[in-house]
């Protein structure tokens, strides 16, 4: 069984060393409902090719890791319900012969193996809340402590640990740089609390970044946080009345440990009617098009076969 397989639209690309952008499948498969999926999944392609950028969406079939989706495969993530994989998760997947959807830390290490150096998310993944009792931290932040990818995300969701992810992301020496902004977004809404040391204004900027880091011989990724478009954004008094009926759900519920986030995901869609899934295909399509340019950037520096 071959440990991974890259479409030929995607090896094609990568041999010309023109632009290509992963994109993961769990947003399609577990963040959005159907037919919705199907029709953001496509319309996530669709961006890049209209950038003259080659996607690649990642999931695992049959147990075959695969870079680069056919329209089947498209479907397949999208109907099917398949399993949730990171990276710890992809040898027992593959040894079952089993579909899984990928989650940003196995996106990031599968793109990566693949030579893929560019990746569009909606949120990253981070510190939970309560986590000095849990324990409980997204492995997207280890992996890119040793992945080499450059992943564009509107922050992370509002309802982690924003200061304890920063910190984290710190510790690891990933790079944090923020798109057109010093302030760290929140996923809904453009801003949270906290400054950023560093951010860009162009997509040029960015692959200059990766270029420096491979030459001093890094292996960690970078996160680019690029906040969503302002008249896209969710409204703040909104979002804190309904993250607030959402925390003290959770708390009268008695949930905790790992429950506690997907509760809070779905009671947000649900309290907000509908207004937070509209928010989070908004800042989605926003950070493909960020990633395109970024990718297309990236693949100037480079000698083109």
């Amino acid at each position: 069984m071959a440990a991974f397989v890259v479409s030929d639209e995607v090896s094609l690309a990568l041999e010309k060393g023109a632009p290509v952008v992963a994109l993961e499948s769990t947003i399609i498969s577990h963040g959005l409902p159907r037919p919705r999926n199907l029709e953001a999944a496509q319309e996530f392609e669709s961006i890049l090719r209209e950038q003259g950028v080659t996607p690649a969406t990642i999931a695992v079939l049959d147990g075959v890791p695969r870079i680069g989706l056919d329209a089947q495969g498209l479907r397949r993530i999208a109907d099917e319900e398949l399993a949730k994989s990171s990276v710890r998760d992809l040898p027992i997947i593959q040894a079952r012969r089993a579909s899984a959807a990928t989650t940003v830390a196995a996106t990031s290490h599968l793109a990566a193996l693949a030579g893929i150096r560019v990746f569009a998310t909606g949120g990253l993944g981070g510190v939970h809340r309560g986590a000095t009792d849990t324990f409980d931290e997204s492995a997207d932040l280890t992996t890119l402590a040793n992945t080499p990818i450059t992943v564009v995300s509107a922050g992370v969701k509002s309802v982690l640990d924003i200061a304890a992810t920063l910190e984290r992301l710190e510790t690891l020496s990933v790079p944090v740089v923020g798109y057109r902004t010093r302030v760290f977004p929140s996923f809904w809404l453009r801003e949270s609390a906290f400054t950023l040391d560093w951010s860009v204004d162009a997509a040029a900027e960015v692959a200059d970044i990766m270029r420096a880091q491979d030459a001093l011989g890094s292996r960690q990724g970078i996160v680019v946080a690029n906040p969503v478009p302002a008249d896209q954004a969710w409204d703040a008094e909104e979002h804190d009345r309904v993250l607030a009926l959402a925390l003290a759900e959770a708390d009268a519920a008695h949930i905790t440990g790992k429950a506690v986030t997907p509760f809070l995901l779905l009671r947000i869609v649900e309290l907000s009617e509908g207004r937070s899934l509209e928010v989070n295909l908004d800042l989605a399509r926003n950070n493909v098009r960020v990633a395109g340019e970024i990718a297309t950037a990236w693949s100037s520096l480079r000698p083109v076969a």
